[in-house]
């Protein structure tokens, strides 16, 4: 058995690399950082607050400044957060608008 390492061209870098190592380094680029209004990095099942008041369109509702929001999940988009709450369905919530619990 052989223990050579296949290699890659990183057109990128401009460098030759090993698979793995390529492979893993495109994994890292691949992740989307969600902030919230703070500044503070958002996670799949975080809990968060709003800080502003928001009209929700469609559903005829405001959400109040200090609302819970449990559970979130990320959408892949730096902006976009996907919750759940009571009465409303499929609750998409700016980062901008909202902090860390």
């Amino acid at each position: 058995m052989s223990t050579e390492e296949d290699y890659v061209y990183d057109e990128a870098s401009g460098e030759w690399m090993a698979a793995l190592e390529l492979a893993a380094k495109q994994a890292a680029d691949d992740v989307v950082e969600v902030r919230d209004a703070v500044g503070n990095i958002l996670a799949d099942g975080d809990a968060v607050t709003l800080i502003k008041d928001l009209e929700v369109k469609g559903a005829g509702q405001t959400l109040k400044q200090g609302t819970l929001i449990k559970s979130i999940r990320l959408t892949g988009d730096a902006q976009e957060i996907d919750c759940k709450y009571p009465g409303i369905k499929g609750l998409v919530l700016r980062a901008e608008f909202v902090r860390k619990r």
